[in-house]
């Protein structure tokens, strides 16, 4: 269902802190451009959690007759509480997603009959959902007994986006579920690997800057070409490494700024990079392979 490159697409902001919709405008088209497998409107890049209700919907609106379903659209809907996970939900299903991306709830750090609930609920509003497990922001590592429950009891979870750098876990579940649901990379830096375990693909951050480099790497691996890949890969490497600077997005904002989509203004309680970061991709811009950017 969710197979090869999607972009968790990044919102450009203006300097007073408002959206810049023409910047998001071309960044789509670019994306589209690339040739990307999908979109993710309203993930952690989007900066969702500084949005007002009013501006996700404006921003769901703007991208989905932008991108009139010419590619797959997945929407993050997922926050801390079930009720506000249910009511993004509910507006999202107005704009026809083709998934949801729901984050293990923050925070709560949820016992497990709480975190099989959350997950029964949001199925219940009929869409297909892509369980989003970063336990690096949320402070919840889903074990593994937890999650055969899970699966078993919400079949509506189609796809894992896996964001642990556990990969002895990591490869555990790509083994044990290949056959039931997309497990998809939520770590760039790491690609190559969850490819070579079966992965669907990737949601990406970096690819914001360089959706053409990822869409070739997934390709060539699917090509059978993995040295070709691989080298690609290699040669990105330092540059998704730039990517994670900092907080996601603001390394990704500084980058789309030196190339001409959009500022890097990010909303508090996210601040400007420092100047020793924007120094080190400074130097790895003006000296990268054009061909890895979006145009």
């Amino acid at each position: 269902m969710f197979r090869g490159v999607y972009t968790a697409l990044a919102t450009p902001m203006h300097e007073n802190g408002g959206v810049d919709y023409d910047a998001l405008d071309r960044l789509i088209q670019a994306q589209l451009a690339a040739g990307v497998d999908g979109l993710v409107l309203l993930g952690t890049t989007a900066e969702a959690a500084t949005l007002s209700a009013a501006e996700k919907t404006e921003v769901l609106d703007f991208c989905t007759r932008l991108i009139k379903q010419r590619v797959k659209i997945i929407i993050g809907t997922g926050t801390n509480a079930t009720a506000s996970t249910l009511e993004n939900t509910r507006t999202a299903l107005a704009f026809h997603p083709d998934g949801v991306l729901v984050v293990t709830p923050y925070y709560n750090k949820p016992n497990p009959n709480g975190l099989i609930e959350h997950y029964k609920q949001v199925a219940a509003l009929g869409k297909p959902i892509v369980m989003y497990h970063i336990p690096g922001r949320t402070g919840l590592k889903v074990p593994a007994a937890v999650l055969d429950r899970l699966l078993a009891q919400v079949p509506q979870i189609a796809g894992i986006k896996e964001s642990d750098y556990d990969m002895a876990h990591v490869t555990d579940t790509a083994v044990k579920y290949a056959h039931r649901l997309n497990y998809i990379c939520g770590n760039d830096d790491l690609f190559p690997q969850y490819l070579a375990i079966n992965a669907s693909g990737i949601i990406s951050a970096a690819a914001n800057v360089f959706a053409p480099a990822f869409v070739q790497i997934y390709k060539l691996f699917g090509q059978g070409k993995t040295k070709q890949s691989f080298e690609l890969f290699a040669k990105l490497y330092p540059l998704i490494k730039a990517c994670y600077l900092e907080t996601n997005p603001t390394c990704v904002k500084y980058m789309l700024e030196k190339i001409g989509f959009g500022t890097q203004s990010v909303r508090l309680p996210l601040g400007g990079i420092s100047a020793e970061n924007k120094q080190k991709i400074d130097r790895l811009l003006e000296t990268a392979d054009q061909s890895l950017f979006i145009h």
